[in-house]
């Protein structure tokens, strides 16, 4: 990780579980980390925490959902930080009910973020990179196991499609950078079960949550974290495209 110190990594939704746990991680290794979320005041609570550490934490306000707001962050990243080197595209969302319950709504918001926001976001941080000339950037996409196939869980069923959105479009990148001789690396991480705030998000009770951890394997959010290092460490000729991560 020797040679990502100093250097400019962006994180989005790092307010909380896999994000916080990125965010944290880079920091140590002596990252420049911009920190993304609509909650920027947990963020801000992370990077006080985190004073004194290798590297720091910039916490920046920003809804990835809305295409302006992009686009102002990465230029307020351009000028404060000169731009980004490495892109941890990390928010995400479900809302859990079967698809002839669901709304149009909670579709487009799931489509929203775990889609289009992680492909302006791609875009964003390539078209940085490529501006400055930095061959060895790095794109990761925090998929999911259910990008794989269609897990039994009631209620998943669209969310599900959105992540097999996220596994076709990170092929299709890889092959366009290729298409352009571009060294610049994208890779996908794809966990199971990991207990966060996620399944409260997706509309859970905390107790129906609390004991779906319970029943089903899962993993923690830092197990997440080091198959990401795992991936941004290897040597930039290296390219590690799919990471899948099953609880046992």
């Amino acid at each position: 990780m020797e040679r990502w110190s100093g250097r400019v990594a962006l994180v989005t939704g790092a307010s909380a579980g896999i994000g916080a746990s990125v965010a944290r991680r880079l920091v140590a290794e002596g990252m420049r980390v911009v920190g993304a979320a609509r909650n920027v005041e947990r963020v801000q609570a992370l990077a006080d925490e985190l004073k004194g550490q290798p590297g720091t934490l910039i916490p920046i306000k920003c809804d990835i959902t809305k295409d302006d707001q992009v686009v102002r962050m990465f230029a307020r990243i351009k000028r404060k930080l000169g731009g980004v080197d490495v892109c941890v595209n990390n928010a995400g969302l479900a809302v859990f009910k079967d698809l002839l319950e669901g709304s149009p709504e909670e579709w487009r918001s799931m489509l929203d973020l775990n889609v289009v926001a992680l492909c302006l976001c791609t875009r964003e941080a390539v078209a940085s990179m490529r501006e400055r000339g930095v061959d060895d950037g790095h794109v990761i996409h925090l998929n999911s196991i259910a990008g794989h196939y269609i897990p039994q869980v009631p209620g998943a069923q669209f969310y599900c499609g959105t992540k097999h959105m996220v596994t076709t479009l990170t092929e299709a990148l890889r092959l366009e950078l290729r298409r352009a001789n571009s060294k610049i690396r994208i890779s996908s991480i794809s966990p199971g079960m990991v207990q966060t705030e996620f399944a409260v998000n997706a509309g859970m009770s905390q107790d129906a949550a609390q004991q779906l951890y319970q029943e089903r394997p899962s993993i923690q959010a830092d197990d997440v974290t080091d198959s990401l290092i795992h991936v941004l460490a290897a040597p930039p000729h290296v390219q590690i495209h799919d990471v899948l991560i099953w609880p046992l």
